[in-house]
């Protein structure tokens, strides 16, 4: 039995984890080199809600490979933010396959995916989910307390996180300090911190202004073409979602069209 630092910072047990930057599944080999950034056949969800089955998400089969830039439209209860929460292992399938990175996430445990999500996905929220008495180097390399990496790696790897993103002024700043535009800029950073494979983007202009908006959306189609990140984003907003270069349009539990542009 190994014991593992869940993403709260809390223990979590598990068994044929393999830790580290290299990769990681519950069966204790590393992800699979060349696979998609997400493999989906069949996936499904439900809910009970006060007696009653919910289905918000009934049969959805898609892939997306290393380094597009996709974003997932639908109004509002269409599935698009189940769908987003099921990529990012934050909430387990009812039914179908789920492959991230090459990883099945039905051959993980709770620790298992805390691990997949630290080194393989960065999260970039509406909200930001920044620590509002911390700093935003701190903030930033929050991520890699959970790897183990020593205290001194991880504020030079915040403070590179945080120029690339135009903040290398802030970094002692708190959230309280900033404005919305540069709290989700911190948000960014803290994504990219641990190099992830894949950014996944909840709504990121949502709380934004139209110039903090375009800026953000800015950083991340630079990230998606210099690094070769892919980017997924979830929006309702149809200019966001035009600047990605694939959008997956999402009704009633399922996958309405799929476009791609020809850029």
């Amino acid at each position: 039995m190994t014991r593992a630092m869940g993403d709260d910072g809390g223990e979590t047990s598990h068994r044929g984890v393999l830790r580290g930057e290299s990769g990681v599944n519950g069966r204790g080999t590393t992800a699979v080199a060349g696979a998609p950034a997400f493999e989906a056949v069949e996936l499904a969800r439900s809910y009970r809600l006060e007696g009653v089955s919910v289905d918000a998400l009934r049969g959805v089969s898609l892939r997306i490979s290393p380094g597009e830039f996709v974003a997932i439209v639908g109004p509002s209860g269409s599935g698009k933010s189940t769908l987003m929460h099921l990529l990012g292992c934050l909430d387990r399938p009812t039914a179908g396959v789920l492959r991230v990175n090459g990883v099945d996430v039905s051959t993980l445990d709770d620790g298992g995916l805390a691990d997949l999500r630290n080194q393989v996905i960065g999260f970039v929220f509406q909200s930001f989910h920044l620590l509002g008495r911390t700093s935003a180097v701190d903030n930033v390399a929050l991520p890699l307390v959970y790897r183990g990496v020593g205290r001194a790696e991880r504020r030079r790897r915040a403070q590179e996180a945080l120029t690339s993103v135009g903040l290398g002024h802030r970094m002692d700043h708190r959230p309280s300090q900033m404005s919305g535009g540069e709290q989700q800029r911190v948000a960014i950073a803290r994504a990219l911190v641990g190099d992830p494979k894949v950014v996944l983007a909840d709504e990121p202009t949502g709380n934004l202004d139209t110039r903090n908006g375009e800026e953000v959306m800015g950083i991340l189609a630079r990230l998606n073409a210099e690094r070769g990140v892919a980017v997924v984003l979830v929006t309702h907003e149809a200019e966001v979602a035009a600047q990605a270069r694939r959008r997956i349009h999402v009704r009633d539990g399922l996958i309405e069209r799929d476009e791609e542009d020809a850029r």
